[in-house]
């Protein structure tokens, strides 16, 4: 067995090796234990649908990550409203009353 060593920077980093590593396993037991003229097949169908679910966990957890600063900051400050005074914004009031 081939050992090798990786370093996630990030927790998303961590959770896509991981998830890469286990859906490796995956196919290799799957291609392993498939009859002859099935490999393709078998392969596959844990392939695509297990692609999409880690892309699915990929972006969760990117906006995730994103979302989490933001959040503990609070919400972004927003401009006051004016005050309206009884002049109006030009300094007459509307003759039209």
């Amino acid at each position: 067995m081939n050992r090798r060593t990786f370093q996630a920077d990030t927790p998303l980093q961590a959770l896509l090796v991981e998830q890469a590593l286990l859906l490796a396993r995956q196919l290799e037991q799957t291609a392993n234990e498939a009859p002859d003229g099935q490999v393709l097949a078998r392969v596959e169908a844990l392939a695509v649908p297990a692609a999409r679910e880690l892309a699915r966990q990929a972006v969760q957890a990117t906006l995730q990550a994103q979302a989490s600063p933001v959040e503990k900051k609070g919400r972004r400050a927003a401009a006051a409203p004016t005050a309206r005074s009884s002049l109006g914004t030009k300094g007459a009031r509307d003759a039209t009353s």
